[in-house]
C-alpha cells in the first residue's frame, strides 16, 4: 500500500522540490521509503510513498520505469493475481525477465506488453495508479472495480493535478481550493461526497473501474473497463442449493487466501459479526498458526461488540487481541478527523475504525476486512426490514398514508422514549420516536426510487440548508439510469454497492488505515466474488427475514450458530448521548450563531432549532448535527 502524486504543469516553471513535498504530505500512506521521477521537458512530475508489503528490497521501489524505458508508473494497491499475470506474460512472448517479485513490476509489463485497456481487464485487486508515457507524451490515471483505493484529479490552473488525497495537491503552487456550494449539498444529503464529485470545484474523484486520459492538455471522460451493472442483470444460478454453498466457500477460500499473500506481518479486523468471522474463519482454515485478530470494545450498552468477537475467537484459536477505550479515548480523536480524511466525512464509525486500525497496526502491517458483505449478500435491514415496510404500507390510500407521514412527523419523539422505558423489556422498541419520524419523512414516496432515496438521506431538502446552492444530480437521483433489476431490493444493494460503498465504507477503511500505516484488504471484494454473489437468486440471501443466508451457510460449517445469530449491530459510538455529554462544549462552539454565520455558507436558523431539540430532548438529531459538525470542522481545519 502506498501513495501517489503528480503533476503536469507544462505552462508553468514548478520547483523541483515540489513533487517531493507534495509526496511527504501523504508520507502516512508509505512511511517506509520515497520517490520522485521528473519529466523536465514535459513539465511533468510523479512522486510516490512506500508502504513495503511485497518484494521489501529496491527493486520494487516507485516511480518504476519499464525495461525500454517508454513507461514510467506510480502505484497504489496491491496485485492479487500477478503471479498468474507474469506466467500469462511469459506465455504472451514477455522475456525480459524480472528483477525482483513485486506486483508493480508485473503491472508495468502487463501495461507494457498489452497496454491499458486490456491490462485492466486482466488486474485482480485494489489498486490506483498513474502511467506516463514518455513517448506519446499521454498520463493515464486508473481504479480499481470497487473503489477501494482513491484517486483525485483535476485542474488547477494551468496545471493538471493528481494524488491520494487532496493534501498533497494542497502544496501545488497554482492550487486554488474553491469550496463547491453545490457540493456541499450532496454531502449534506448522504454524510459524505459521491463519486465522482469533490468538496473542491474544479477536482474530482476517479469513479471506480474507470480510467482517464490526458493528452496535449485535453482530459477525456472518464472510460468504464468493468460496469457492475451488467454483472447485477446477469442470469441467476438455478443449481441446487448446496452446489451452490460449496462453491461460494471455494470461491470465499480463493479469495482470502489471495489476500494472506505478504512479506510482513498479517492479520484480521474481528467485530464477531457475520462477515468479519467468515473472513477470520477461512482464514484460520488456511494458515499453519494462528491468525492475529483485533476488536475495539466499548463499555457502552449496545454498541460494545467485542464479548462477540472474543467469543468467535477463542473457538477459532486465533491469537485475539482487544482493546476497550473510552469516552476520553474516543473523544481525543475528534479534532483528528478533518485532517485525516480531507473532505467532510460523516459516518461516526470513523471514530472506532481509526482506534481500530492503530491498535492493529501495532502488530501487523496488513489486516484482512470483512466489508461489502452487506451490499452482496442482503445484510442492511433496508433491504428486509424497510422494504417489507414499504410494500405493506403501500397498499394504504395515499390520504391515509399523508395523514400517518404527518403525524409521526409531529409525534414528540422525547414523550415516545419515555413511555417505552417503563414497558417491559419484551415491549421496547429502542429509539422509536426518531424510528417513527424517519417512517414519517419516507411514507410520502409511494415509489420504491423516492423511497430509496428518502430512505438513505440524513437531509431532505439539503440545497435549502447551503445559501447559493443548487443539489447535482448523481446516480442516486437518476432512476433512468439504473439496471433493470426485477426486484427492487436487488437495485437498492447495486446503488449501495455504486454509492455508499466507495463513497462512504471504502473512504472510510482507507483513510483510517492509512493513516495508521496499516493496509487493509478486502477480500469479499474480489470481483469474480462479487460476479458469483450476483448470480445467487435473492433467495439464498434473503430468507423468511434472515439476511445474508447464502454467507451464514458456510460460516456455520465453522462457528457454531449459537456465537453468530443475534441481532445485526453497526460499528458505531454514542454519539447521540456524547453531542449532549462530553462533547457538548465542542459541539456548542462549532454550532454557535458566531461560527455558522462566519462564512455565510449555511442556513442558520434550522440548524440552530435541530441542535436546541436535541439538547432539551425533543428530537435525536445527533446524525444530521454530526453532518454539520463534521462540515464545521472540516472548514476550520482547512
Amino acid at each position: 500500500m502506498c501513495g501517489i502524486v503528480g503533476y503536469w504543469s507544462h505552462r508553468l516553471e514548478v520547483p523541483p522540490e515540489t513533487i517531493r513535498r507534495m509526496a511527504e504530505r501523504i508520507a502516512h500512506r508509505g512511511p517506509d521509503a520515497d520517490g520522485v521521477w521528473l519529466d523536465e521537458g514535459a513539465g511533468l512530475a510523479l512522486g510516490h510513498r512506500r508502504l513495503s508489503i511485497q518484494d521489501l528490497s529496491p527493486a520494487g521501489a516507485q516511480p518504476m520505469v519499464s525495461v525500454d524505458g517508454r513507461l514510467v508508473l506510480v502505484f497504489n494497491g496491491e496485485i492479487y493475481n500477478h503471479r498468474i499475470l507474469r506466467t500469462q506474460l511469459e506465455a504472451a512472448g514477455w522475456s525480459a525477465g524480472w528483477r525482483g517479485h513485486s506486483d508493480t513490476e508485473t503491472l508495468l509489463a502487463a501495461l507494457q506488453l498489452w497496454g491499458l485497456p486490456e491490462a485492466l481487464t486482466r488486474l485482480n485487486g485494489m489498486f490506483a495508479f498513474a502511467l506516463w508515457d514518455r513517448s506519446t507524451r499521454k498520463l493515464a490515471l486508473a481504479r480499481d472495480r470497487a473503489g477501494e483505493k482513491p484517486l483525485f484529479y483535476g485542474r488547477t490552473g494551468s496545471s493538471f493535478l493528481f494524488g491520494s488525497e487532496l493534501k498533497a495537491l494542497t502544496i501545488h503552487p497554482e492550487w486554488h481550493g474553491k469550496i463547491n456550494r453545490d457540493v456541499i449539498a450532496l454531502y449534506l444529503r448522504y454524510a459524505y461526497v459521491p463519486d465522482p464529485h469533490c468538496i473542491f470545484a474544479g477536482i474530482y474523484k476517479l469513479p471506480p473501474a474507470h480510467w482517464v486520459e490526458i493528452s496535449e492538455g485535453q482530459l477525456s471522460a472518464p472510460l468504464c473497463y468493468w460496469q457492475l451493472s451488467e454483472v447485477a442483470i446477469g442470469e441467476r444460478r438455478a443449481d441446487d442449493e448446496s452446489v451452490l454453498i460449496d462453491e461460494l466457500e471455494r470461491r470465499l477460500r480463493t479469495a482470502v487466501a489471495s489476500r494472506m499473500e505478504a512479506d510482513v506481518p498479517l492479520g484480521a479486523f474481528l467485530s464477531g459479526g457475520i462477515d468479519s468471522s467468515t473472513i477470520v474463519a477461512l482464514m484460520q482454515a488456511q494458515s499453519a498458526r494462528p491468525v492475529q485478530t483485533f476488536t475495539i470494545g466499548f463499555d457502552v450498552p449496545g454498541y460494545n461488540e467485542a464479548k462477540h468477537a472474543a467469543s468467535v475467537a477463542q473457538h477459532l484459536c486465533t491469537n485475539h487481541t482487544e482493546l476497550y477505550v473510552n469516552a476520553a479515548d474516543t473523544l481525543a480523536v475528534v479534532p483528528e478527523i478533518p485532517k485525516i480524511w480531507d473532505e467532510p466525512f460523516a459516518d461516526s464509525s470513523q471514530i472506532p475504525t481509526l482506534l481500530l486500525s492503530r491498535l492493529t497496526s501495532s502488530k501487523v502491517t496488513v489486516a484482512l476486512s470483512g466489508d461489502g458483505g452487506d451490499e452482496l449478500f442482503c445484510g442492511y435491514n433496508r433491504y428486509a426490514l424497510g422494504y417489507s415496510l414499504h410494500q405493506r404500507l403501500n397498499r394504504l390510500p395515499s390520504f391515509l398514508r399523508r395523514g400517518l407521514a404527518s403525524a409521526f412527523q409531529a409525534a414528540p419523539a422525547h414523550t415516545i422514549d419515555r413511555v417505552m422505558r417503563h414497558l417491559p423489556s419484551r415491549l421496547r422498541s429502542p429509539a422509536l420516536g426518531d424510528r417513527l419520524l424517519k417512517l414519517g419523512c419516507v411514507l410520502d414516496h409511494a415509489k420504491g426510487e423516492s423511497f430509496y432515496r428518502a430512505l438513505i438521506s440524513q437531509f431532505h431538502h439539503p440545497a435549502a440548508l447551503v445559501h447559493g446552492a443548487t443539489e447535482p444530480e448523481t446516480l442516486l437521483s437518476n432512476p433512468g439510469q439504473w439496471p433493470p433489476l426485477d426486484d427492487f431490493r436487488e437495485t437498492m444493494m447495486y446503488l449501495d454497492t455504486i454509492s455508499y460503498l466507495s463513497g462512504d465504507i471504502l473512504t472510510k477503511v482507507d483513510r483510517a488505515s492509512m493513516a495508521s500505516g496499516l493496509e487493509a484488504r478486502v477480500p469479499l471484494l474480489d470481483h469474480d466474488l462479487m460476479a458469483f454473489a450476483w448470480s445467487l437468486p435473492l433467495s439464498m440471501k434473503l430468507r423468511e427475514g434472515q439476511t445474508k443466508w447464502a454467507l451464514r451457510q458456510v460460516l456455520y460449517r465453522h462457528v457454531p450458530r449459537s456465537l453468530i445469530d443475534r441481532p445485526k449491530m453497526g460499528f458505531g459510538v454514542p454519539i447521540d448521548h456524547w453531542l449532549s455529554g462530553p462533547l457538548r462544549d465542542w459541539a456548542e462552539d462549532l454550532l454557535s450563531l458566531d461560527s455558522l454565520s462566519s462564512d455565510g455558507l449555511l442556513n442558520v436558523n434550522p440548524i440552530r432549532q435541530m441542535w436546541r431539540e436535541h439538547l432539551h430532548g425533543y428530537r435525536r438529531w445527533h446524525y444530521q448535527l454530526w453532518t454539520v459538525l463534521m462540515l464545521r470542522a472540516w472548514m476550520e481545519a482547512w
